[in-house]
């Protein structure tokens, strides 16, 4: 006897928005929702199965026997399963047996609208709700002022799993996170952290970005208040957060997305589009309505449930291309005969008018990798309408000049300056990512050439030059403190590094460069714009020296940067300037307390009615040798 009770929260709005792939808050309907019918508390269980013969909920509520809990089809050919069963109550686990009308296979899936799941390796769904008093009322009140394009936004990536260990080697929860996570990133001074994914998976060697529990925290670390605590401590100290979300793929577990009602419900039908050469595992039939629904929710419901303050989007390159790593005869070209995947770039759209019309506070970022055009472009003049976009062809070709000798340097100035040719054509973000210490490529540290000093000295340069050149910036968790070593997922960061010189100097220089970012309005106002930024002298490639002017609004408030690219101290080095007055050093990466040789320019440095580099005045500087130098006019 089926013990399930006709019931839906289900409207025929909310049908008619699901098929148009314009239900953004398909979690409020779909998944298990505790409630109450007719005075008896229970569970309403919405499940999308359209190919499905028959649903059940299983559990340990009814010993996981299959058809003593069938859920009942909508009349209304939407493929939605749904029914009351009472007594099920919060903590308790389910998954839904499928039989499918394809053959009479049968799944035991999770479900995908899960706010909980069990600790892998066990599958299960958890019953949970999303009670939490939230204590970041003046943060949400005010993000705007920290999100905005011309704010300081200055990312630490973090992966939560191998930030930090306890004693024993195990996870920190996100209750213990909340304390040391929190303080540290309030220390060093970044405005924002980004998570790797937190969201449900499976198998800790995919890092998170193989999903199955698209709505839940995973249970490694707590459970969903804990997770929401860790978010509210950060906004408390006036730290955003951002998430990293996967739209472009999913496993093939048996638990999960894939093949879900013995069809191929939320993956494209095409292997050809369907299936992810790279990872091996399924993407997501973007032109498929209920699908875009289902994704775009899932943005929403971060945003709006976790109070999460951005998310980058991963792989979206991947995404944009029919021919995304496959050979000729492997793909398809869309109907205009080109390679861009047509119902991706329409996805995309829908994804960021949805999130910025009810999050306009908020910012989307773009893991794109290719020159497609527009990526962060507003979608009324044809752009995806992202907030920001990876400059990869930065991080590229800025490692691969910084791992050449100083003395080859002068033939490679190219490599540094190119990337002025297209600063402005997006709004960029300077990534040193996870990606980039990893699988033989060493760590930032490892990349830098010379000796020990050398080596530090490098790195603090380059640090120095990230965090002057135009753009947001993001960096790596122990990037932070030179990390000797790859990034290893199982295990946690070298914290005792930190006790030796140079690498607490690495610290000290990365928290004088956000504070440095955060105070000086020419460094944020105009970041992404080609005003914001202007050349001195690009050209003095045998010195390796660069020289440029950094704006804000206000004239005075420009900065000058110098940076020498090899370990000659360049005395009496004069450079052109904009306008009277001393020079005053502001930072300095050769500081002794950083590590460095101690070689400043300590004193006002006044400038002189000459000319040089084709202006009206100059000043005759001290270059540290692998340094980077920045002065104020006054």
């Amino acid at each position: 006897m089926n013990q399930v009770q006709t019931h839906s929260l289900l409207t025929d709005f909310d049908i008619e928005l699901f098929k148009a792939g314009k239900h953004f808050r398909l979690y409020e309907k779909l998944g298990a929702h505790l409630t109450e019918v007719n005075g008896v508390k229970g569970v309403y269980f919405a499940v999308w199965a359209p190919s499905a013969r028959s649903v059940s909920v299983v559990g340990d509520f009814n010993f996981w026997v299959q058809g003593e809990h069938q859920l009942n089809v909508r009349w209304d050919s939407s493929g939605i399963w749904e029914g009351f069963i009472p007594g099920v109550d919060k903590g308790t686990t389910y998954k839904y047996k499928i039989q499918s009308n394809n053959g009479g296979i049968i799944t035991e899936k999770a479900d995908p609208f899960a706010l909980y799941c069990e600790h892998p390796p066990h599958t299960a769904s958890v019953i949970w709700d999303l009670d939490y008093k939230w204590k970041d009322t003046k943060w949400m009140e005010t993000r705007k002022d920290k999100n905005g394009l011309d704010k300081p936004y200055s990312v630490y990536e973090v992966h939560l799993g191998s930030w930090k260990r306890n004693n024993e080697g195990k996870f920190l929860t996100y209750i213990e996170l909340a304390d040391e996570l929190v303080s540290y990133v309030k220390e060093t001074g970044f405005t924002h952290v980004e998570f790797m994914p937190v969201m449900e998976y499976p198998y800790d060697p995919s890092w998170g970005y193989q999903l199955v529990g698209y709505f839940a925290p995973t249970s490694r670390f707590g459970k969903p208040q804990d997770f929401m605590l860790l978010v509210d401590k950060l906004h408390q100290a006036g730290i955003g957060v951002i998430l990293d979300w996967v739209p472009s793929h999913f496993p093939d577990d048996a638990h999960g997305l894939g093949f879900f009602d013995g069809s191929n419900l939320y993956e494209h039908p095409d292997r050809r589009k369907g299936y992810h050469p790279d990872w091996k595992s399924l993407v997501f039939n973007y032109g498929r309505n209920e699908v875009r629904s289902f994704l775009i929710s899932n943005a929403i419901f971060w945003l709006k449930n976790y109070h999460v303050d951005g998310l980058r989007v991963d792989a979206v390159a991947s995404m944009l291309y029919l021919d995304y790593s496959r050979k000729d005869g492997e793909w398809e070209p869309n109907i205009f005969g080109g390679r861009e995947n047509l119902d991706t770039i329409s996805f995309l759209k829908d994804f960021n008018e949805a999130v910025y019309l009810e999050f306009p506070d908020v910012q989307t970022i773009a893991e794109e990798s290719t020159s497609f055009p527009m990526v962060s472009r507003p979608t009324f003049i044809g752009g995806l309408g992202f907030g920001m976009k990876w400059m990869m062809g930065w991080m590229h070709d800025t490692l691969q000049y910084f791992q050449k000798e100083s003395v080859y340097r002068r033939f490679h100035q190219n490599d540094l300056t190119f990337s002025m040719t297209y600063a402005f054509t997006e709004n960029f973000m300077l990534p040193l990512s996870h990606d980039e210490v990893v699988y033989g490529k060493k760590s930032i540290l490892g990349r830098m050439t010379g000796d020990e000093w050398q080596k530090f000295a490098n790195l603090r340069l380059l640090y120095g030059y990230m965090f002057t050149h135009p753009g947001t910036k993001l960096l790596f968790m122990g990037s932070e403190f030179g990390q000797s070593t790859e990034w290893n997922f199982e295990g946690s960061l070298d914290w005792h590094l930190i006790q030796f010189g140079y690498h607490d100097g690495i610290k000290k220089c990365i928290t004088d460069l956000n504070a440095l970012y955060k105070t000086y309005p020419a460094l944020f106002e105009k970041q992404f714009s080609v005003d914001g930024f202007e050349w001195i002298n690009y050209s003095d490639h045998e010195n390796a020296v660069l020289s440029y002017v950094r704006k804000g609004n206000n004239e005075k408030d420009n900065l000058i940067i110098v940076c020498n690219f090899t370990p000659v101290v360049r005395g009496n080095y004069r450079i052109g300037l904009p306008s009277k007055g001393k020079l005053t050093e502001i930072f300095n990466s050769d500081k002794v307390e950083y590590g460095g040789s101690g070689v400043t320019n300590s004193k006002a440095i006044k400038i002189d009615k000459q000319s040089w580099n084709y202006r009206d005045y100059s000043a005759e500087v001290v270059l540290p040798p692998l340094g980077v130098s920045v002065f104020k006019i006054s």
